[in-house]
């Protein structure tokens, strides 16, 4: 167990005392922000080498950033070493992103969440009629996955050789479908599909382009000076970082994909330094207020308020609007994970414990989760 390193004086030491005799249970506290760089570092030794892939790894405690490590290079063409300014594909943790602007424009009375997505999609397919805002938001809705739809349209063709599809185009794809894979409400199920919808409806309300409301509302308002929604053609990415994969003893650059072009579920581009802005934001409520923000961390319920299921009949994880609300260890909890060809990103943020711990990763193999975890749990101490 980690020592404390700090002197508790006898009435804080009795209260303590009082408060561990007052329950049968394990109690976890928060271990003093002094863990030192060596500790970490030791967690992320296979990723140091100047001439692969590698990490970056940010820790936030007590509302300060007490360390900002880059491990590896961007690239193999260049061998730029990863730093805290070096700007990474989010993949799903884009999604926190997504639900915010659909927050803003909820809060900007241009849209609700109980709304339909026919209400904003005339066009859609009745089907839609039964599809909330909030399903979408909360991976109750039920729509097909695009990605298995394109894996019929295109069977037996290699990723490399199908063309990238956009948000609008995944629109298009669930507008010639007929039905959802279960009554919108009745189960949980992770959608891609749902939060490319969403993107679609931030730019029907909003008058704007996705990449456009995203600069605009937040990325601007908060600082983040080199995050973007990445279009090919339209921006760049300044610092970026490349995806790699590892077969056999050789690396590959797999950086893009057939579903790559996408924003809404996954196409913005930050770094470490942006990313302790955005946590500073959502600490202090910069863009939203704690009771407009109530919303996103609070876990889906089925149509019947019970819990919600998977379609396995195994009980779904705790969701709100873009974050996993799943405690870890005891400690309240809101985190994502993000993966995509060559990427892999975990956002841990512990409220309670004032602890926020973030991994990005330019290398397939990456458990970026559990070194998230990992270097969390050098920060709390177990009885």
């Amino acid at each position: 167990m980690t020592r404390l390193g700090v002197v508790i004086s006898i009435s804080g030491f009795a209260v303590l005392m009082a408060l561990l005799s007052s329950s049968s249970s394990s109690i976890s506290i928060a271990a003093p922000a002094q863990v030192s760089a060596a500790r970490i570092d030791g967690l992320f030794s296979q990723f140091v080498s100047a001439h692969e892939p590698g990490c970056a790894v940010l820790v936030i405690k007590d509302g300060l950033p007490v360390l900002r490590n880059g491990y590896g290079v961007t690239d193999l063409r260049t061998l730029q070493k990863i730093g805290s300014e070096t700007n990474f594909r989010l993949a799903s943790l884009t999604k926190q992103f997504t639900a915010m602007a659909v927050m803003l424009l909820v809060h900007d009375g241009k849209l609700h969440y109980a709304e339909r997505l026919t209400d904003v999609f005339p066009d859609f397919p009745a089907y839609g009629k039964a599809i909330t805002i909030r399903q979408l938001l909360n991976h109750t809705s039920g729509l097909i996955d695009y990605e298995d739809i394109m894996a019929k349209q295109y069977a037996g063709i290699s990723d490399d050789k199908i063309p990238q599809i956009k948000d609008a185009g995944v629109l298009d794809l669930l507008k010639h479908e007929t039905a959802t894979k279960f009554a919108p409400g009745s189960h949980w199920a992770y959608s891609n599909s749902g939060y490319v919808v969403l993107a679609m409806v931030v730019e029907k309300r909003s008058g704007m382009s996705f990449g456009d409301f995203l600069r605009q509302r937040i990325f601007t308002r908060l600082g983040m000076r080199g995050t973007l929604a990445y279009e090919r053609g339209r921006n760049d990415v300044a610092h970026r970082a490349y995806g790699h994969t590892k077969t056999a003893d050789r690396w590959s650059e797999t950086d893009q994909s057939s579903t790559s072009a996408t924003l809404g579920d996954g196409g913005v581009y930050t770094s470490l330094d942006d990313l302790a802005k955005w946590d500073a934001a959502l600490t202090a409520h910069t863009l939203l207020t704690a009771k407009e923000i109530e919303p996103a961390l609070t876990a889906a319920t089925a149509a019947n308020g019970a819990p919600p299921q998977q379609l396995d009949g195994s009980l779904a994880p705790l969701y709100g609007f873009g974050w996993f609300l799943d405690p870890y260890r005891g400690h309240r909890r809101y985190s994502h994970y993000g993966e995509t060809v060559g990427f892999r990103n975990a956002i841990q943020r512990f409220p309670d414990d004032r602890l926020t711990v973030i991994v990005l990763s330019n290398r397939a193999e990456v458990d970026a989760p559990a070194l998230a975890e990992s270097v969390a749990d050098l920060y709390f101490v177990r009885r």
